[in-house]
């Protein structure tokens, strides 16, 4: 069943043939929505830069509205009339329809749960007593009719009388918070409003700490910048208004703020910071109600985190005079970091800190694989946990006198597993296992080393069914993110069956600018170094040609949010080398990034183009919306993004994909998905993931014109 796609002359027309029926699916050439442009410029250190595209920024604006609804108009026409399209959808719901869980925890008498009964758009959180029937607690289904209201997050008491959920709806990073007597499921007060970027931490059971922002006013609500961060207590029973303002404000303005409160209930942490890398640290007895807010750590050059309270001592994890990370311990009484002992010394490999069961967990990551230490109060090593192969552990936390934690095991040819561990005796075992209908025998991953442009040597792992002929022609996915320290490591994904059951290769780079190997890595994909990430992803491109996994006909790049920037910068600067692209909620004109919600955050990675007129330059040498050159022959592009993401603003996706197909001389395909009543990803409804993984899948395949084995005859 091989389709074959045939041009007319000057391309106006193409066909999609099924060889089975033998019936051609015309598919016009694409007609582009007519995008006004303005005469709109800034000035950067006397240097003029035009935005043609700038009212597309008002994406409350009814004007947006109509260009948002034809170019999805077009998109999905296109998306329509894909032959396999259907097909692709119809065996990506049957691989979701099975059930899934997530690992237990326990509050007060209750062991709690999630689960998803298959296609449910939402998570259920159900509980658990004893050895009776499991019941739900909360259902999220119930909050909106069409899934796009989600729960999005959960803290008891210490107790577990009580509990505070978040409520996100359309996907947006604005919570609604409700508290429930969580013996009778009761709600027991009002619901607070606009809380943004926060944990819930309870002191006793009487009130919690959470954080937020001024709230935008309304005509920029979604869009509108959130400078300062500010730290609240609510106590039970009295209106938001008369919250407590605990840290943030004029007197200490902040971007980020965050709250823990030890599991003794002792000590109130204070985490500060004006960017994402980096942070404050305070403490703030909760012995005393007039105790100070006592300074730990007055800068926000390391990340410094309280792991856990013993008695008068704290367990601080941070990075220190440690790159990849350290613990260590300090007395309450007289905390600054000249008193600091190690508990964990720093090692080759970066380390995260977990605790449960009376002990804390190392977990290290070797060339992007987890490798986990059980470690005693003192430092001692008590055991290497043993893996069930080479993958992603993550787990193993809990209540500090639990017996039993949980972890789960990943890996890119492995569903995730959960495990129970018997943290005296260190034997685990399975708990949950996955039913996905896929047989990790028939796939192989392996992960191999290339050179990027200046010789670093950069991990790629490529996973693909086995039997892979390395003859150029096969159809390939490379996917990275490269940015915030954060780590790419092997992960399962239901839908990269449906790529890989096709002949494709799934590739992932592990770039500079990630967390792999440490702070120092991470370093060096940042600010004026930043070009260092795309060199390494265009290197693992050219590594996959040379080594003949495919051809540049055969290419597909793929990324979201800073993994979007990728794959615009990549684009922008090689053309020639890929046939798809795929930007997904991209951070796409670094010229004003930073002019939104929270993007001023983070400068650490990009810098601003108000910094200097070298970082300026810099950013303008790389941005994508402003690299798009007209006369080029770009990759087909599939530009994705949400009408309610207010992490990176659909404006970035909006201005890229005006200004690409005015650019556009090809005759591929440049076309902008937009979701309605979505955010950046978190709490998407599974309805909502399905649909748009399926034309990712059925673009892909479409424009390499691969055949796909689900058309129906």
């Amino acid at each position: 069943m091989k389709h074959l796609l045939f041009f007319v002359t000057l391309g106006l027309v193409a066909f999609a043939c099924n060889k089975t029926d033998k019936k051609p699916i015309p598919l016009m050439k694409v007609n582009y929505p007519e995008t006004k442009t303005i005469d709109h410029t800034d000035n950067y250190f006397d240097s003029i830069v035009p935005d043609p595209y700038r009212w597309l920024e008002d994406d409350r604006s009814m004007e947006t509205g109509e260009w948002v609804k034809s170019q999805n108009e077009v998109s999905f026409d296109y998306l329509n009339k894909i032959p396999f399209r259907g097909a692709i959808r119809e065996r990506l719901a049957k691989l979701w329809d099975y059930e899934k869980y997530s690992a237990p925890f326990k509050e007060g008498d209750y062991t709690y749960f999630y689960k998803n009964d298959g296609l449910q758009n939402q998570y259920v959180l159900y509980r658990q007593k004893g050895e009776n029937t499991p019941e739900v607690f909360l259902n999220p289904n119930d909050f909106s009719t069409d899934g796009t209201t989600s729960l999005a997050g959960i803290d008891f008491s210490v107790d577990g009388s009580k509990s505070a959920y978040q409520v996100s709806e359309g996907g947006s990073d604005w919570r609604k918070v409700i508290v429930l007597d969580a013996t009778s499921k009761k709600t027991l007060e009002d619901t607070l409003t606009d809380v943004k970027f926060s944990g819930l931490a309870w002191k006793g059971s009487e009130g919690f700490y959470y954080s937020s922002y001024d709230k935008p006013n309304e005509g920029s609500a979604l869009s509108g910048k959130t400078q300062y961060h500010k730290l609240f207590y609510h106590k039970l029973g009295t209106p938001q208004s008369a919250d407590l303002l605990v840290f943030g404000g004029e007197k200490t303005p902040r971007r980020y703020i965050g709250a823990f409160v030890t599991e003794d209930q002792q000590y109130l942490v204070i985490t500060a910071a004006v960017s994402t890398s980096g942070n404050e640290l305070y403490i703030k007895s909760l012995k005393n109600s007039n105790a100070p807010i006592v300074e730990v750590i007055d800068n926000f050059e390391k990340e410094h985190q309280v792991v856990h309270s013993e008695g008068d001592w704290l367990f601080i994890y941070t990075t220190l005079n440690a790159p990849n990370g350290r613990l260590v311990k300090v007395k309450v009484s007289n905390p600054a970091p000249e008193n600091w002992t190690d508990v964990i010394s720093e090692r080759k490999q970066p380390l995260s800190i977990s605790t449960g069961g009376g002990y804390f967990f190392a977990s290290y990551l070797k060339d992007a694989l987890s490798l986990v230490e059980q470690v005693d109060l003192n430092g001692k090593v008590v055991r290497t946990i043993s893996l069930p192969g080479k993958g992603t552990a993550s787990g193993f936390s809990g209540k500090w006198e639990d017996p039993v934690l949980y972890f789960t095991f990943t890996s890119y040819t492995q569903p995730a597993t959960i495990y129970s561990l018997d943290v005296k005796t260190g034997k685990s075992s399975i708990y949950k296992e996955s039913k996905v209908d896929f047989n990790p025998a028939d796939f192989e991953s392996k992960q191999v080393f290339y050179q990027s442009k200046d010789g670093t040597k950069v991990p790629l792992i490529i996973t693909y069914k086995k039997g892979l002929v390395l003859s150029g022609k096969n159809p390939t996915l490379l996917y990275g993110y490269g940015g915030f320290n954060i780590s790419l490591t092997p992960g399962f994904s239901t839908s990269n069956i449906v790529w890989m059951e096709n002949g494709g290769v799934y590739a992932v780079a592990n770039l500079r600018g990630g967390g792999e190997y440490g702070e120092d890595w991470h370093v060096q994909g940042t600010k004026l170094k930043k070009q260092n990430v795309f060199d390494d992803f265009i290197a693992a491109a050219e590594y996959l040609i040379k080594e003949k996994y495919t051809t540049k006909e055969y290419l597909a790049i793929s990324g979201g949010s800073n993994g979007g920037l990728l794959v615009g910068a990549a684009m922008t600067q090689r053309p020639d080398l890929f046939k798809v692209a795929l930007p997904a909620v991209g951070v796409l004109d670094m010229l004003r990034y930073h002019q939104f919600t929270a993007g001023a955050g983070w400068a650490f990675d990009y810098g601003t183009a108000q910094d200097s007129p070298e970082m300026f330059n810099y950013l303008k040498g790389y941005s994508p919306y402003h690299n798009l050159k007209e006369g080029v022959t770009y990759p087909a592009t599939l530009v994705t993004t949400a009408d309610h993401d207010d992490r990176v603003v659909p404006a970035h996706s909006f201005k890229f994909a005006a200004r690409l197909q005015k650019a556009h001389k090809g005759d591929s395909p440049v076309l902008i998905r937009i979701e309605t009543n979505a955010g950046h990803g978190a709490g998407k409804p599974t309805a909502k993931i399905i649909d748009e993984q399926a034309d990712k899948w059925a673009f892909t395949f479409y424009n390499m014109n691969v055949p796909v084995k689900y058309l129906k005859k």
